[in-house]
Protein backbone atom coordinates (compact mmCIF):
# COMPACT_ATOMS: atom_id res chain seq x y z
CA UNK A 1 0.00 0.00 0.00
CA UNK A 2 1.44 3.37 -1.05
CA UNK A 3 1.49 6.17 1.48
CA UNK A 4 0.75 9.67 0.18
CA UNK A 5 2.70 12.18 2.22
CA UNK A 6 1.85 15.85 1.83
CA UNK A 7 4.78 17.54 0.14
CA UNK A 8 5.98 20.75 1.71
CA UNK A 9 8.24 21.61 -1.22
CA UNK A 10 7.72 21.21 -4.94
CA UNK A 11 10.47 21.11 -7.56
CA UNK A 12 10.59 23.59 -10.44
CA UNK A 13 12.74 22.84 -13.44
CA UNK A 14 13.99 25.44 -15.93
CA UNK A 15 16.21 25.39 -18.97
CA UNK A 16 18.42 28.47 -19.09
CA UNK A 17 21.25 29.57 -21.35
CA UNK A 18 24.72 29.16 -19.89
CA UNK A 19 25.18 32.95 -19.76
CA UNK A 20 22.07 33.31 -17.57
CA UNK A 21 23.26 30.57 -15.21
CA UNK A 22 26.67 32.24 -14.97
CA UNK A 23 25.10 35.59 -14.11
CA UNK A 24 22.78 34.02 -11.52
CA UNK A 25 25.68 32.10 -9.96
CA UNK A 26 27.82 35.23 -9.79
CA UNK A 27 25.03 37.26 -8.15
CA UNK A 28 24.18 34.43 -5.75
CA UNK A 29 27.85 34.20 -4.79
CA UNK A 30 28.00 37.93 -4.08
CA UNK A 31 25.02 37.49 -1.73
CA UNK A 32 26.51 34.37 -0.15
CA UNK A 33 23.50 32.31 -1.29
CA UNK A 34 23.07 29.11 -3.25
CA UNK A 35 21.70 29.30 -6.79
CA UNK A 36 18.44 27.70 -5.64
CA UNK A 37 18.03 30.11 -2.73
CA UNK A 38 18.83 33.11 -4.92
CA UNK A 39 16.41 32.13 -7.71
CA UNK A 40 13.64 31.22 -5.24
CA UNK A 41 13.96 34.54 -3.43
CA UNK A 42 13.99 36.51 -6.71
CA UNK A 43 10.96 34.64 -8.05
CA UNK A 44 8.97 35.06 -4.84
CA UNK A 45 9.83 38.79 -4.68
CA UNK A 46 8.72 39.27 -8.31
CA UNK A 47 5.49 37.37 -7.63
CA UNK A 48 4.77 39.51 -4.54
CA UNK A 49 5.32 42.68 -6.59
CA UNK A 50 2.84 41.55 -9.25
CA UNK A 51 0.25 40.56 -6.65
CA UNK A 52 0.61 43.88 -4.80
CA UNK A 53 0.24 45.84 -8.06
CA UNK A 54 -3.05 44.08 -8.72
CA UNK A 55 -4.48 44.27 -5.23
CA UNK A 56 -8.00 45.62 -5.09
CA UNK A 57 -8.61 48.20 -2.38
CA UNK A 58 -12.20 48.58 -1.25
CA UNK A 59 -13.59 51.49 0.71
CA UNK A 60 -16.89 53.15 1.41
CA UNK A 61 -18.09 56.14 -0.60
CA UNK A 62 -17.43 58.34 2.43
CA UNK A 63 -13.93 56.92 2.84
CA UNK A 64 -13.19 57.52 -0.84
CA UNK A 65 -14.47 61.10 -0.62
CA UNK A 66 -12.20 61.72 2.38
CA UNK A 67 -9.26 60.13 0.56
CA UNK A 68 -9.83 62.34 -2.49
CA UNK A 69 -10.17 65.44 -0.30
CA UNK A 70 -6.80 64.72 1.30
CA UNK A 71 -5.18 64.23 -2.12
CA UNK A 72 -6.77 67.44 -3.44
CA UNK A 73 -5.87 69.60 -0.45
CA UNK A 74 -3.10 72.18 -0.86
CA UNK A 75 0.27 70.95 0.23
CA UNK A 76 2.46 72.50 2.89
CA UNK A 77 6.12 72.93 2.06
CA UNK A 78 8.55 70.97 4.21
CA UNK A 79 11.55 73.28 4.67
CA UNK A 80 14.08 70.43 4.80
CA UNK A 81 12.75 68.99 1.52
CA UNK A 82 12.82 72.40 -0.16
CA UNK A 83 16.44 72.91 0.95
CA UNK A 84 17.37 69.42 -0.25
CA UNK A 85 15.79 70.02 -3.67
CA UNK A 86 17.79 73.24 -4.07
CA UNK A 87 21.16 71.55 -3.45
CA UNK A 88 23.43 70.62 -6.32
CA UNK A 89 23.90 66.94 -7.00
CA UNK A 90 27.35 65.49 -6.16
CA UNK A 91 28.11 65.06 -9.88
CA UNK A 92 27.26 68.66 -10.76
CA UNK A 93 29.89 71.38 -10.94
CA UNK A 94 30.00 73.56 -7.85
CA UNK A 95 28.77 70.83 -5.52
CA UNK A 96 29.55 71.55 -1.89
CA UNK A 97 28.80 68.86 0.65
CA UNK A 98 26.84 70.11 3.62
CA UNK A 99 28.67 69.48 6.88
CA UNK A 100 26.88 67.49 9.54
CA UNK A 101 25.86 69.56 12.52
CA UNK A 102 27.25 68.37 15.88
Amino acid sequence: MAINADRKEHPISMRLPEADIAMIDRAAGLRGRSRTDFVREAAVRAAEDVLMENRLIRMSAEGFAEFMAILSAPVAAIPEMVELAKRSAPWEPGYIAKKAEP
